[in-house]
């Protein structure tokens, strides 16, 4: 594909420096690494379902949008149902996240998930590339990262395996990044990170989206810290959801909605909170046809279908009245927000606590 490329480059970069998004700092590596070198001929824009891009200039409008690409679905296969499987992170999303990461001049850093490879060729822009090493479960994807990286003159370490082990044969690293999420975070990070270093990643749940966590690393082979805002990414492969029991829809019932909580509802953190205490309930909200909603289930067949008017429960639960009732506890708890949650891991497994260390939320 040729395109003057140039402007929309510039005008990115621009956009990113006047939101407040992208630091002094990495200006050089971004205004150094266009992104469009990292983004293959066939991608895809994510709207309800992924929608094949077939023009060259939808490509460079989507390229150069603050939007994530879509870059491979089903694994690579073809004629599967279309799902996203990899892509490239929203310009925005990715400066938060390389901003979050604090780095300084020198320092080591493991990326977890080098997807299409743009942003390991940031981090080796900003740090050299013998300080940079990324990991990725996908050989096809590996090897397409490594290859283009090279073509922008950058070379970071490019490794298959496993990101959820990390990579030993590098560590210790400073900084771990992880671009796809986790819903607990490897003890096999803390180790190979140094003592005062920093690990950087989204956590999953089956209450929320998805927050971005970010964790001091001590010595004790403890790593503990707060959330610092919402952030959806595709799920470690090895993460993937199973699949749920089918809904009943002929245990339906038909019930009202009480004193209905549908702003705070949706709040990061409200989920949090919900999500520590209720396991395995997973919530949405949108508002096809115009009207607000809020979906809930379990992964077990049971769920529950809320307007302004009226709720529907399905299953042996009742969903919404649990999901009112731990909004009700919430309140009591002063409302927090995602700022006031934090996580500590160690080599028996993560906590989530709400507002210091001492307090876990069960």
């Amino acid at each position: 594909m040729t395109e003057d490329w140039q402007p929309r480059h510039a005008a990115l970069v621009e956009a990113l420096a006047a939101s407040g998004e992208l630091p002094d700092a990495w200006r050089p590596a971004f205004t150094a690494v266009p992104r469009h070198h990292f983004i293959p001929g066939e991608i895809w824009e994510q709207r309800a379902t992924c929608v094949p891009v077939t023009t060259d200039a939808a490509w460079w409008d989507l390229v150069y949008r603050d939007v994530a690409v879509v870059t491979q679905v089903d694994d690579g296969q073809t004629d599967g149902p279309g799902i996203a499987t990899s892509s490239n992170s929203m310009p925005t999303m990715v400066t938060r996240m390389l901003a979050a990461l604090d780095v300084a001049d020198g320092q080591r850093v493991l990326e977890i998930g080098t997807g299409s490879g743009w942003n390991a060729a940031l981090l080796a822009a900003r740090l050299g590339s013998e300080n940079v090493t990324t990991i990725e479960v996908d050989p096809v994807l590996a090897e397409k990262a490594a290859n283009v990286i090279k073509e922008t003159e950058y070379g970071p370490d490019v490794v298959w395996g496993d990101g959820a082990r990390g990579w030993e044969p590098g560590a210790p690293y400073d900084r771990i990044i992880a671009t796809c999420s986790v819903r607990r975070i490897p003890h096999a990070w803390v180790r190979q990170t140094t003592p005062g270093g920093l690990i950087l990643a989204p956590l999953a749940g089956d209450f929320w989206s998805g927050t971005l966590v970010r964790l001091d690393v001590g010595g004790d082979g403890i790593a503990s810290g707060r959330f610092i805002g919402g952030a959806r990414f595709m799920p470690m492969r090895s993460e993937r959801p199973h699949p749920d029991v089918p809904v009943d829809s002929g245990t339906g019932r038909r019930g009202s909605t009480g004193a209905l909580p549908f702003g705070s509802m949706a709040d990061l953190g409200f989920a949090l909170y919900a999500g520590a205490k209720l396991p395995g309930v997973v919530m949405a909200d949108g508002a096809p046809s115009g009207r607000y909603q809020i979906w809930l289930h379990d992964r077990n067949g049971s769920a529950a279908t809320v307007t302004h008017e009226e709720v529907w429960s399905y299953g042996p639960r009742q969903l919404w009245e649990e999901a009112t009732a731990v909004h009700t506890a919430y309140v009591n708890d002063g409302s927090p927000d995602s700022g006031d949650f934090g996580l500590t891991v160690d080599p028996g497994g993560q906590r989530l606590w709400l507002r210091s260390p001492g307090t876990p939320l069960d």
